[in-house]
C-alpha cells in the first residue's frame, strides 16, 4: 500500500522548519511520498524545502485557496492508495503511518486519525480532534478528551482503536478511492469543519470513520488562524450551519431554527463577557449562511440520494445535548457522558 503525506502550506516557513523534520524522519520509505502543497506563499518556504529536503515533492498553486480548495487542487492527480492530510504545525512520531494504516485495515475504515495531543503541553489532548469526534442531537461537535474548553490528560485515556463520527483534519488518513468518490473537501467551507463535512458525507454512504488510539501526534494549533480569532469564530459558526443543512437527514426548519437560537445565546454570552468581536462574528456567520442556503440545498439533494442508496452509518451520534450536559450538569469529561446514549 502506498501513502501520500500531503502538507498544505501558506507562508508557513517557520512551521516547516519546526515540524517538517519529524515528518521526513518518520515517514521516509519506499511506500510513502511526502507532498507539499503550497497555497501561493510569498515567504520563500518552497525554496527552503527544496534546498533542505529535496525528497519532498512540491506542488505550487497560484493563490491561497484555503484548506479545502488547496487540498482539492493539490491532490487532483493523486496516485497513492491512501492520503494523509497533515497540518504543517504537527509533529509526528515513530511508526505513525504504519500504525494508523493498520487500524484502518483491521477495522475496515475509510478515514482515520491518530490521537491529537497539544504540542505545548504534550500530556494534554489538543482542541482539534483529541481522540475522535462525535455529534450531539442538536448538531454540536465534541471530542473524546476535549469538551468545549475542558481538556483532559492524554495519559492512559481513550487509547482504544474505535469507530467515531468524525476524525481530525490535523492528521487525517483517507483512502484515495473514498476521497475521489465524494469529490474531496467542500471548497465553500474554505477552512474549519471541512473535515467533519467530509467524514459525514462518507458516513452518508455507509463508510466507517475511526481513531487510532495507540498513535499520538502533537499539534501546535492556530497555525493559520489564532484559536481566539474572530475570523475562526465566523468560520466555525457558519460552517457548522452549512454542514447541518447539507448532511442532516432529519432536517426540518425547526431543527435549523433551534440551532440559530442556540447560536444567538452564544452571541449574547460573548456580549456579556465584552467579547464584542466574537458576537459580531456570529451575526456575520448567520448572514453568510443565509446567502448560501440555496447552493447548499443543491448539495443536500446529493447527500439525501446517497443516504437513500446506501445504509447511512450513524455510529458516533450522541442522543443528548452536550450543551446541557456540560454547562448545566457539569459534565466536563467525555467519560462523564452516558455511554448508553451513543449510537
Amino acid at each position: 500500500m502506498t501513502t501520500c503525506v500531503a502538507i498544505l502550506n501558506w507562508n508557513g516557513i517557520e512551521h516547516l522548519k519546526t515540524y517538517l523534520p519529524s515528518v521526513v524522519k518518520y515517514s521516509t520509505n519506499e511506500s510513502v511520498e511526502i507532498l507539499l502543497i503550497d497555497n501561493g506563499s510569498t515567504d520563500l518556504s518552497c525554496d527552503w524545502v527544496a534546498s533542505n529536503y529535496p525528497g519532498v515533492k512540491i506542488k505550487k498553486l497560484d493563490s491561497n485557496y484555503g484548506f479545502a480548495g488547496g487540498y482539492n487542487r493539490g491532490l487532483s492527480d493523486i496516485k497513492s492508495d491512501r492520503i494523509v492530510l497533515l497540518n504543517s504545525d504537527v509533529e509526528v512520531t515513530k511508526g505513525w503511518i504504519d500504525k494508523v494504516n493498520s487500524t484502518m485495515n483491521d477495522l475496515g475504515l475509510s478515514a482515520c486519525a491518530p490521537r491529537i495531543l497539544d504540542h505545548s503541553s504534550p500530556t494534554i489532548f489538543e482542541y482539534a480532534g483529541a481522540s475522535g469526534g462525535y455529534i450531539d442531537k442538536d448538531g454540536f461537535m465534541f471530542c473524546a478528551g476535549r469538551l468545549f474548553d475542558s481538556f483532559e490528560s492524554a495519559e492512559g485515556n481513550y487509547t482504544d482503536d474505535k469507530e467515531v463520527f468524525w476524525a481530525s483534519g490535523a492528521a487525517l488518513f483517507i483512502d484515495t478511492i473514498a476521497w475521489q468518490e465524494i469529490g474531496g473537501l467542500d471548497s465553500d467551507f474554505f477552512a474549519h469543519m471541512e473535515e467533519i463535512d467530509l467524514c459525514w458525507r462518507l458516513k452518508n454512504r455507509g463508510k466507517k470513520i475511526g481513531v487510532s488510539g495507540g498513535v499520538d501526534v502533537f499539534h501546535l494549533g492556530g497555525g493559520t488562524l489564532s484559536k481566539s480569532s474572530s475570523q475562526k469564530v465566523f468560520l466555525n459558526f457558519r460552517n457548522n450551519l452549512l454542514l447541518l443543512l447539507k448532511n442532516e437527514r432529519g432536517f426540518a426548519p425547526a431543527f435549523i431554527f433551534k440551532r440559530l437560537i442556540l447560536d444567538g445565546i452564544a452571541a449574547t454570552r460573548f456580549l456579556l463577557k465584552f467579547e464584542i468581536s466574537y458576537s459580531f462574528s456570529i451575526f456575520k456567520a448567520h448572514m453568510a449562511f443565509y446567502s448560501m442556503i440555496l447552493s447548499t440545498l443543491r448539495k443536500r439533494r446529493i447527500e439525501l440520494e446517497a443516504q437513500n442508496t446506501h445504509n447511512p452509518n450513524q455510529v458516533g451520534r450522541y442522543k443528548k445535548s452536550i450543551i446541557i450536559d456540560y454547562f448545566f450538569k457539569g459534565k466536563t469529561k467525555f467519560s462523564d457522558l452516558d455511554n448508553t446514549t451513543f449510537v
